[in-house]
């Protein structure tokens, strides 16, 4: 045999490897509205950008059921690519080929792709859509999941790590996805679930569906566990591709930065779109749409825990994590999930070294015996932890009420803000002034003849001269009381100023949050 015949035979190869699980089952994937592993990372990548690793892996088994050969590239497509033109590893699982169970190689291929991430320092995406362990090789299987579990928690806060889960992801392969930064799922097609509906069903009772078990809207909106999702699954792969756009390849980098020409104008809207009356509701977003740079604003977790708003933006083309109460929902109060959402995407934030900028407008935590009972101490202490620990850049601006002990956690000067900025209508008090007149003036209400009409002049006399932004301002609480039409230009300002700021810790191995 000859070299021509050698290197025939490699492209031969090369072709059945590509090819899958072949024509048949391809088609089935197709028939499902699905795309195969490569079709996806062509979508994923930067044009013609694909380098594969580690194509002729095989499993060491020849069992019943487990053909020899029989399992091209170990149901697993790796390798690096581009997307935006940086540098990206990332992992596929082909569906087509034994349903893209994970085995011990199939694991070894995840876990080389992902130490090669770390030692470049790229970000790692995974496109999941597997059946589970492969049952034929037994605990070696069990094993593989740990090994990749091992580097995504340790790999965290590292390099970004993104999940897409393009179909099923069931039994413990979902705990991959839930260490990774960000889930992204395609509505319909996608299903997380720890026990499936059959054994659910077995063992409680209970009859679901997958999809209302574990399906992409659940997530969204229920449990949280997904960040982004999409109707299609080309949809899903440019939202991911549009999320890199805002986040540094690594720890050790700053978030990339646009080039942005922006004036300071007046943003006089902001004006009609916040009420003054702080009992009526608004869309935040529109605040936060007026201050960010035009169309720069990607939200995160949007259908979930509504009553707070996160999400990634661009000032003056400077990258920025943005959280912001939501007056339309619950009045902005938070609770157990908004907690969690807030806290978990500012310590993503406080990894990568993007900055924070917090719009508050909040009454309080979510009085209740179910949140109480439910653990929201536990849980609202995560957002003053988060906001403790962090060490980027963090301005707060007020734009109402800042009231109790959810106005010292979203980012007060005492704990650790670098800039706080008040609108003139702030109220910053311990409880709201309703509240506040109706204790401490609860016997001249109850003595006067006109109970109704002493209690409000209680209320315009404590919010006067308790509740306005100029007692905390001359108490170094709040660093400025700005026009409202200023907000962008000022916080670009501030940006810009602290876009080199370091501050240390003490020395510790880490912290412990209140999980």
């Amino acid at each position: 045999m000859d070299m021509y015949e050698k290197i025939n035979e490699l492209y031969d190869k090369r072709r059945r490897i590509e090819q899958g699980g072949g024509d048949e089952r391809i088609n089935t994937q197709h028939e499902k509205g699905k795309w195969t592993a490569r079709e996806r990372i062509d979508v994923l990548l930067d044009e013609g950008t694909f380098t594969e690793l580690s194509p002729f892996i095989e499993h060491r088994f020849d069992e019943e059921g487990l053909e020899k050969g029989g399992a091209p590239g170990e149901g697993v497509v790796t390798g690096f690519g581009e997307i935006h033109g940086r540098p990206v590893y990332l992992f596929a699982q082909d569906f087509t080929v034994y349903g893209g169970a994970l085995g011990e190689m199939h694991a070894k291929k995840i876990a080389h792709a992902m130490d090669l991430a770390v030692k470049n320092k790229v970000p790692f995406i995974g496109l999941n859509d597997s059946g589970g362990a492969r049952i034929q090789e037994g605990v070696l299987s069990l094993d593989g999941y740990g090994q990749v579990f091992y580097r995504n928690a340790v790999y965290s806060g590292v390099i970004p790590q993104i999940s897409a889960v393009m179909g099923p992801c069931a039994g413990g392969a979902v705990y991959s996805p839930a260490i990774t930064d960000f889930v992204f799922m395609v509505e319909k097609t996608s299903k997380m679930f720890i026990t499936g509906p059959k054994v659910i069903e077995s063992v409680t009772g209970e009859s679901i569906s997958s999809e209302a078990l574990g399906g992409a809207e659940v997530h969204s909106t229920k449990s949280g566990n997904a960040h982004f999702s999409g109707e299609t699954e080309e949809e899903v792969l440019l939202q991911v591709r549009a999320l890199l756009q805002y986040l540094p390849q690594s720890c050790e980098e700053k978030p990339p930065a646009n080039p942005y020409e922006s004036g300071d104008e007046f943003l006089y809207d902001l004006l009609e779109e916040v009420p003054i009356d702080p009992s009526r509701p608004y869309d935040v977003r529109r605040v936060i749409q007026q201050t960010a740079d035009a169309d720069s604003f990607m939200e995160v977790h949007r259908a979930f825990a509504k009553n707070a708003v996160v999400g990634f933006a661009r000032i003056g083309g400077m990258t920025i994590g943005i959280i912001a109460n939501q007056p339309k929902v619950m009045a902005g109060g938070l609770d157990i999930d908004s907690s969690d959402k807030i806290s978990r995407f500012i310590r993503f934030c406080d990894s990568f070294q993007i900055p924070l900028l917090t719009f508050e407008d909040v009454t309080g935590f979510l009085p209740g015996v179910q949140q109480e009972h439910g653990g929201i101490i536990r849980h609202g202490a995560k957002i003053l932890y988060a906001y403790s620990e962090a060490t980027v850049p963090k301005i707060t601006v007020i734009t109402r009420k800042a009231y109790g002990g959810a106005y010292v956690a979203l980012n007060s000067k005492s704990i650790g803000a670098d800039i706080v900025l008040a609108w003139p209508n702030a109220e910053i008090a311990v409880m709201g002034p309703h509240g506040a007149a109706s204790v401490i003036f609860a016997k001249e209400i109850k003595e006067a003849d006109d109970p109704e009409k002493v209690r409000n002049e209680k209320i315009n006399l404590y919010r006067e001269k308790f509740a306005n932004p100029y007692i905390a301002a001359a108490n170094g609480m709040v660093d400025d009381v700005i026009d409202p039409r200023e907000t962008r230009a000022i916080v670009m300002k501030h940006l810009r100023m602290l876009r080199n700021k370091t501050e240390a810790r003490p020395t510790k191995k880490h912290g412990n949050i209140p999980l």
